[in-house]
């Protein structure tokens, strides 16, 4: 299949035809923008890049699938020069798991435009590179407290691959997003494609969340069986841990939160776990796509930050 907007490198092509596996290929992605709550999606793809040798073996042309306008990348001024751009990129890297075994990472921008262009180019990579499984990971704010065990909400159109645990969700409308695009297209082609969405306290979306990484990699395991070791996470973990148990304990607005959320939260999972089916007290469909629609005017800064 034609892959337009990509640029492909030689030597890493060669190098992934000497070293993919036969069967069950891997190509994950997280993509930067539409949401990740906690940055959940970018430190998955931060650690796997500093924990393996990347090598690149194609490049989109990030010039015809973004709006620098609408979303404008950061330059850094420093007394009278220019010092740094943080440049838009979208690649294609071949790494590792901690045991070796090859898969291909797509990280970078999300595209803004030409949705369906971006995702059946991606398609053509899955068809050229022979990968078995598509599979993304980011973090949605949930009214959920940090004191309580992480969850996730892990879809895709290969039911067989999916956790048999009950969901928190029936059905909910929510703006849309190329990551989730592609998912429902490739469930059109007939084609495996996962993704994780880890539940990140609403309280804590703005800023990074080792822990919701940590969530993430540890389902994509699961599911892939890829060896992602997190314990290089730990120490960021802890420290994230230590400033939101500091800022807690300076403010009562903040210890009333969590304790509300808390409340909720016990009284869900005792329900659940007998088996009694509700739709509360966690947010409800309506109310979820309001979290969702809040948290983007944020990362806009189109309006200031609520409670």
């Amino acid at each position: 299949m034609d892959t337009p907007f990509v640029s492909w490198n030689a030597e890493g092509v060669e190098a992934w035809a000497a070293v993919a596996p036969q069967e069950g290929a891997v190509l994950m992605h997280s993509l930067r923008g539409f949401i990740d709550a906690g940055r959940a999606g970018l430190l998955v793809a931060q650690h796997i890049l500093e924990e393996s040798d990347p090598v690149r073996v194609a490049s989109f042309d990030i010039d015809q699938l973004l709006d620098y306008r609408s979303r404008r990348p950061e330059m850094t001024f420093s007394v009278n020069e220019w010092t740094d751009y943080d440049e838009p990129h979208l690649d294609l890297d071949l790494v590792s798991d901690a045991d070796g075994t090859p898969f291909l990472l797509l990280h970078g921008f999300e595209p803004d435009i030409r949705w369906e262009g971006y995702i059946r180019a991606v398609r053509g990579i899955v068809d050229r590179m022979g990968i078995g499984l598509t599979l993304g990971t980011h973090g949605i704010p949930m009214a959920a407290p940090h004191t309580r065990p992480l969850t996730a909400t892990i879809h895709g159109t290969a039911q067989e691959l999916l956790p048999d645990a009950p969901s928190l969700f029936g059905t909910v409308s929510v703006p849309a997003s190329a990551q989730n695009l592609m998912e429902y297209r490739f469930g059109q082609w007939g084609l495996p494609a996962i993704n994780v969405a880890v539940h990140v306290p609403h309280y804590l979306a703005q800023s990074p969340y080792p822990q919701a990484a940590q969530k993430a990699m540890e389902a994509i395991e699961d599911i892939s069986g890829l060896a992602l070791s997190t314990d290089a996470l730990d120490d960021e973990a802890a420290r994230a841990q230590e400033e939101i148990t500091r800022q807690a304990a300076e403010s009562d607005e903040v210890q009333a939160l969590v304790a509300q959320l808390e409340e909720q939260y016990d009284a869900f999972v005792e329900q659940r776990e007998s088996g009694i089916q509700v739709d509360g007290p966690l947010p409800s469909a309506e109310e979820l796509g309001a979290e969702f629609e809040r948290f983007l005017q944020q990362q806009r800064g189109d309006s200031p930050p609520g409670p």
